[in-house]
């Protein structure tokens, strides 16, 4: 008989994941099932349908009554048929029995026949522009959101005298144009983009960067077929760090989203090599003087009351490295260090490495800064 006991289950954090294991669905068995299994693995969770209960007895055959618990298979894991007329299953299939396939998946045949699903790409969002076509614009900045080059380099192609508006050459640093103004650029048309922006779940081992001069991964390697359009990440995280991190061509909002002035808040899950003493948390809390000045964090807290070595911290300061350098300050190491919140946005049913398109509502609130 399944009991739930609520007491048994750790506690969870302000800011820990959304996302729940479901229940697995029980299924009358009527004869002997196969299972296969991945080598080396031992365990396997199964929650009760209705009541995401865990079984006692660790049974996960059959039962008495017929009842099986299934599991739901890992990529790369086989899934046998459970019944004849039934297709011999693909890797990392997620139907079950005659569930129908989600529409993000569509079905392909490998080399050996078998049936394998192949996720379609993201349909890029098309985001309703808020920008007043009549508003003075400065040139460099309408060459740079065209995805030509940045600011700085616009600046000298500007000087170099190969920018021209309604055909004249400009030369003079600082101009400012309309957006209904004829912009050439050596004598091509100059287009402003459509604007972009991909929330990515950063991975350890990548640089946040749009080119790396000691040929490392970038972030751009992860988001190359997002978008024809350059993006570039807002912010940075470093080379160890995970967690949410904003891709646009937005310059605009990438400017409000990493100015001190705007104090966009952050929240990071921390682990550390040694448990960390309540007089440093409170001393974190208080503010610690740094190289470059004091800091204080804005909240922090245990994530378990179990496991003193797991902190939440959130912070408004864009300072580099800084959550890494109040612990050490402290004498602590950081072994991990994982960024769940920005600026209102997380990583909210995003695996590792993944990424989405934000929604236009999630733009909006951007926009209008009503995320802190």
């Amino acid at each position: 008989m399944t009991t739930n006991n609520e007491e048994s289950r750790p506690k969870r954090s302000f800011y820990s994941a959304h996302n729940e294991r479901h229940a697995s669905p029980n299924r009358n068995n009527q004869g002997n099932e196969r299972r296969t299994q991945q080598e080396g693995y031992h365990s396997e969770r199964s929650y009760n349908q209705n009541r995401g209960e865990r079984p006692q007895g660790g049974s996960y055959g059959n039962s008495e009554g017929g009842n099986v618990r299934k599991r739901r298979p890992r990529v790369g894991e086989r899934v046998q048929a459970q019944q004849r007329g039934q297709g011999g299953g693909g890797y990392g299939n997620r139907s079950w029995g005659n569930q129908s396939q989600s529409s993000n998946y569509k079905t392909t045949t490998s080399s050996t026949g078998k049936k394998l699903k192949k996720k379609k790409p993201f349909k890029q969002i098309k985001y309703k522009e808020n920008a007043d076509p009549n508003a003075p614009i400065r040139l460099n900045k309408f060459i740079a959101n065209a995805g030509i080059c940045s600011r700085r380099e616009a600046d000298e192609f500007i000087q170099a005298g190969v920018v021209t508006v309604n055909g004249v050459v400009v030369t003079e640093l600082g101009t400012k144009i309309t957006r209904s103004d004829e912009v050439k650029f050596h004598n091509q048309p100059v287009q402003l983009e459509s604007k972009v922006y991909v929330l990515l779940n950063k991975p350890k081992g990548f640089v946040t960067t749009t080119d790396d001069p000691e040929n490392r991964k970038t972030v751009m390697e992860l988001v190359k077929s997002a978008a024809s359009e350059r993006i570039y990440p807002v912010g940075r995280l470093d080379r160890a760090t995970t967690g949410v991190l904003l891709l646009t061509n937005d310059g605009d909002l990438a400017s409000k989203l990493t100015h001190p002035k705007y104090e966009k808040r952050k929240i990071y899950q921390v682990w550390l090599d040694k448990p960390v003493a309540m007089e440093h948390m409170q001393a974190i809390a208080d503010g610690i003087e740094l190289e470059d000045g004091e800091i204080h964090a804005d909240a922090i807290s245990y994530i378990t009351e179990e496991d003193l070595t797991q902190v939440g911290i959130e912070i408004h300061s864009g300072k580099n490295r800084i959550v890494r350098r109040i612990f050490e300050k402290l004498g602590y190491r950081v072994l991990k260090l994982d960024r769940v919140y920005f600026a209102g946005l997380t990583k909210k049913k995003l695996s590792r490495g993944k990424w989405r398109y934000l929604s236009e509502q999630e733009v909006n609130m951007l926009r209008m800064g009503a995320f802190d």
